[in-house]
């Protein structure tokens, strides 16, 4: 082999294999989308568990195991990692919805699939990640930064859940009155899931969904 062929072949074989700054690149990556995901984690779960008051960034890295440079380093305000947090359990809600909405039995009349979804509906609206979104609303209320992020994230989280909620509900929008009706539908879980907050309404809550499901069936 003359000397000239056998660089070129060794120019190949370099090029061919992953530079070093590609080799380190990749799991410097996957660690910092893993630091996101732990401290996103963490954010709803000390929302849950300590309210807004008692969820501040110290707390919050503690509990997702990370330094407090690296919690600044992805989110360098409280209202950053809070609405990047609000974004993230929006869509694990909608990611556990459509899960359960996709286990139904096959064959179900109209009356019984309005049953079972607006259950697993109602069951997301009274559940941690529920609680953690309503402590952002209400200091929201009195955070005119908070507020200002917070209302467009939450028209587009709106947007979604209406549209996740026509899905596996089946419903066509086309039909007069029925765009009206899951609308109706996600407005009562919320106010359900709110009054279900300090006290136990578990009674009166299935009574008045007993006789919303019969409603929305024949809107539907």
């Amino acid at each position: 082999m003359t000397a000239g062929r056998a660089a070129e072949e060794h120019r190949s074989r370099r090029q061919a294999q992953p530079g070093p700054t590609t080799a380190v690149r990749e799991p410097q990556q996957d660690r910092s989308r893993a630091t996101q995901q732990r401290l996103l984690e963490a954010t709803v779960e000390c929302l849950y568990r300590y309210g807004w008051s008692g969820a501040t960034t110290t707390v919050i890295a503690e509990r997702a195991g990370v330094s407090r440079g690296a919690q600044l380093h992805h989110y360098p305000t409280r209202a950053a990692l809070v609405l990047a947090a609000v974004q993230h359990l929006a869509e694990r809600r909608a990611e556990e919805i459509r899960a359960e909405a996709a286990n139904l039995a096959a064959g179900l009349t109209r009356t019984e699939r309005v049953d079972q979804v607006i259950d697993l509906l109602a069951a997301a609206f009274t559940g941690p990640l529920f609680v953690a979104a309503l402590e952002v609303w209400v200091a929201a209320r009195t955070d005119p930064e908070l507020r200002d992020a917070l209302v467009p994230l939450e028209a587009l989280v709106g947007r979604e859940m209406h549209r996740l909620t026509v899905e596996v509900l089946q419903a066509d929008e086309s039909k007069p009155g029925v765009r009206e009706a899951v609308q109706a539908t996600l407005d009562l879980l919320r106010g359900l899931g709110v009054a279900n907050l300090l006290t136990d309404d578990t009674p009166r809550r299935n009574q008045l969904l007993a006789t919303w499901k019969q409603q929305l069936a024949t809107h539907l």
